[in-house]
């Protein structure tokens, strides 16, 4: 029996309207591989923070700044993956007129799709749905100074130059300007949770994890990054947090941060079962090491399969479908205007 049909069990048949302490909790690495931006108001985004949880330690004990990544800079790009891939499978439409089409963050949002389920919506007095995908922001391992470099870049003309030619004179342009940018090989850890999910929307969810390449501002120029799973929970409650994670991965390292990213992974799994292990949680099942790897070679063949994963996300639309018919903010007028309009 493969790993994913022994974990069916730990989910729910159909999407729940109370809590009941069913979390899925995804440990991931995320490795920078390009020169991300992650700002507000044209800054880079930084706290300071304690090194690590070591107060006994010099080095530990230090305050040292750090870069951030805000929650809706991690989650944004995740759900427009999943959007897509519901788009490109004809769940959603892709035109305004369909009567499938949902509209990102805006009134034509259509309360009933798994993005709108699991990721939740609000709508001002038309409705509301929760998010069953629970993120925080998450900060860097290494030090802000050893983390962003100011990049200076143009903008060339059609010739590929930084000159026009206007008449019979040639004109230099200055479009010259310098923005702050995060290196390549930084990593921010996170925890991102899902609770009272099916199978269907495990699946879901972890897929647009893995699928999602392209974090932060500029995301068509640059922003590329890596989502590395390194251990997945089921727990009956919360567990500790991004920055907790952090600093007790900075402590397993001694601030040696120079390490091959295969290898800071393998650490980063040992911290989150080291610190699983003090969590006042009951683990109902905890996946690391070969078993986790097993887990995402089938996860990604299931996506390798158009009709596997079209059998899949249909489902997950009939549990999501039937959760807002049931206890959703869709009106039974607006059921039945839907219906007459499919």
């Amino acid at each position: 029996m493969s790993i994913l049909e022994t974990l069916k069990p730990e989910f729910h048949q159909s999407f729940p309207r109370l809590a009941s302490g069913h979390y899925v909790h995804f440990f991931v690495v995320r490795h920078s591989q390009s020169f991300p931006v992650f700002q507000t108001d044209g800054a880079l985004n930084t706290a300071l923070t304690q090194a690590g949880l070591n107060s006994a330690e010099e080095k530990s004990n230090q305050m040292i700044k750090r870069l951030v990544m805000f929650k809706r800079k991690q989650v944004t790009p995740e759900r427009l993956a999943g959007r897509q891939l519901l788009r490109s499978l004809g769940f959603t439409g892709v035109v305004e007129d369909e009567p499938n089409y949902c509209e990102y963050n805006g009134q034509k949002t259509c309360k009933r799709c798994p993005d709108c389920i699991l990721y939740g919506f609000a709508i001002g007095n038309k409705g509301a749905e929760r998010s069953k995908v629970y993120s925080d922001s998450t900060f860097s391992l290494s030090a802000y100074d050893n983390s962003h470099k100011n990049l200076t870049f143009n903008a060339p003309a059609e010739t590929g130059t930084m000159s026009d030619r206007v008449r019979d004179r040639v004109i230099v342009r200055s479009s010259i300007n310098d923005q702050a940018h995060v290196l390549p090989e930084v990593v921010f850890l996170s925890v991102e949770t899902v609770r009272d999910t099916t199978f269907e929307g495990f699946i879901y969810v972890l897929g647009n994890l893995l699928r999602t390449r392209r974090y932060g501002a500029q995301e068509s120029r640059t922003g590329t990054m890596g989502n590395h799973i390194v251990g997945i929970a089921f727990c009956d409650a919360e567990i500790f947090s991004n920055l907790y994670f952090t600093q007790a991965l900075y402590d397993a390292l001694s601030g040696d941060l120079n390490i091959p990213i295969n290898n800071l992974c393998r650490m980063a799994a040992t911290v989150a079962q080291e610190q699983l292990n003090q969590e006042p949680v009951l683990r109902r099942k905890v996946i690391f090491g070969d078993d986790l790897e097993n887990l995402l070679t089938e996860v990604k063949q299931l996506y390798q399969d158009e009709t596997r994963l079209r059998e899949t996300i249909a489902t997950l639309c009939e549990q999501t479908q039937s959760y807002a018919r049931t206890y959703g903010a869709i009106t039974p007028r607006q059921e039945e205007s839907q219906a007459l309009g499919s």
